[in-house]
């Protein structure tokens, strides 16, 4: 069953789609909270059957130099965990070592730096075995634990950002690789109403001083334009021009949710 997660005002913030919930974290009956949010982990198995995967065309540099505020932060965290299983899932182990160190960085500087040094020294472990699922499992890892830090701060807002930065980095991916590569059954795969239905309602539920930032207004706008993008009506299927459509969404998402704050 999908759950609810609710914003710190007490108001509903989504339902997570059961997929995108962490089996564990029903296992030790945590349930769906303020601070559960879904797993980048399980938005990328999807890209699993995508391939091959436009690793050139969609890759980014995020500069030395990281941004201020905490919100920044965390939706470019989570842009940086995301491309972590874009280059496992490309064998690319040679960029294991500045991946693993940004995340630190990034760790450090949201105050879950301990946390993430751990993960960190086993991403590096990993890469020298080419031991592919068990870097999975520590970038899936260094989520959650940064997550759980969050709880203890009670800053149930960076979690979400964490996860949606995950979500639009593996959106813009399936995009670019359905729009290079089309087939309809391909193009099912990124038709996920429910998830832009639930970051929609994910950053309506923000505190105001990240919600009511423009770049998170218009955020809000084309979410909800993509979740209407998404439908496929009953007896019909995707079309090489609404991928195309979704794609170029996808790409004003990327450059939205990565305008850091002045």
């Amino acid at each position: 069953m999908a759950g609810m997660c609710y914003a710190q005002d007490g108001e509903v913030r989504g339902v997570i789609p059961d997929d995108l919930l962490e089996d564990d974290h029903v296992r030790e009956e945590l349930g769906v909270n303020e601070f559960t949010a879904p797993s980048i982990s399980k938005l990328f198995d999807t890209l699993q059957t995508l391939m091959p995967l436009p690793l050139v065309e969609v890759q980014r540099d995020y500069g030395e130099r990281m941004p201020l505020d905490r919100a920044d932060l965390s939706i470019e965290l989570g842009f940086l965990i995301a491309d972590g299983f874009l280059i496992v899932q490309a064998g690319q182990m040679d960029k294991v070592e500045k991946m693993a160190a940004d995340l630190t960085r990034y760790g450090k500087a949201l105050g879950a730096g301990d946390r993430i040094n751990r993960h960190a020294a086993s991403l590096l472990e990993s890469a020298k075995k080419q031991d592919v699922e068990q870097l999975k499992k520590e970038l899936a890892a260094t989520q959650k634990d940064v997550e759980i830090e969050l709880v203890t701060l009670r800053d149930a807002d960076l979690a979400h950002l964490i996860s949606l930065g995950g979500w639009i980095r593996a959106l813009e991916v399936a995009t670019v690789a359905v729009d290079n590569q089309f087939s309809p059954e391909r193009a099912s795969k990124v038709m996920r109403e429910d998830i832009a239905d639930y970051y929609t309602e994910s950053v309506a539920g923000l505190e105001p001083r990240i919600s009511e930032r423009p770049n998170y207004l218009e955020m809000r706008d084309l979410l909800s334009g993509l979740r209407s993008e998404m439908v496929i009506p009953k007896d019909s299927e995707a079309t090489p021009e609404k991928v195309k459509a979704i794609r170029e969404q996808a790409a004003k998402l990327v450059e939205l949710a990565l305008q850091r704050k002045e």
